[in-house]
């Protein structure tokens, strides 16, 4: 019998950023426009963009047949936390000038969120590509 407690998690994970992504988008669009740079407005919507992109992505690991628990508990993690550091660091310092907060420090975060996220869909290549049938 199959556990399906993986696939909940990941597909639950999947519908609260794709719900974030979308109200961020929104506020984004319509808030942030008025009182972001054009710069900062464009890094939000690319933290928004890549967030969705994701979600997606979460979505289809959590129902493909063609990995096993322990793959998708792999792609998961580095998924999720690639989201959090790159998209949260991202909103972060393009909000900065209205927390007034600086994040500067924290930037280094940005790139290790996209190298998490570079690395989900390595491991999804490999764990497909080796599969035997």
């Amino acid at each position: 019998m199959i556990n399906h407690k993986m696939e909940r998690k990941i597909t639950l994970t999947a519908a609260i950023f794709g719900l974030v992504a979308i109200v961020l988008g929104a506020f984004g669009a319509h808030a942030l426009k008025k009182v972001l740079t054009p710069t900062d407005l464009i890094s939000f919507e690319t933290g928004v963009r890549y967030q969705l992109v994701h979600a997606l992505f979460l979505l289809y690991i959590g129902m493909t047949p063609l990995l096993d628990e322990g793959q998708k508990k792999e792609i998961f993690k580095l998924s999720t936390f690639g989201v959090i550091f790159f998209s949260g660091s991202i909103y972060l310092l393009a909000t900065q000038s209205l927390t007034g907060i600086t994040f500067s420090p924290i930037g280094w975060v940005t790139p290790l969120g996209g190298a998490l996220l570079i690395s989900a869909w390595i491991v999804l290549f490999i764990r497909v590509y080796k599969k035997k049938y």
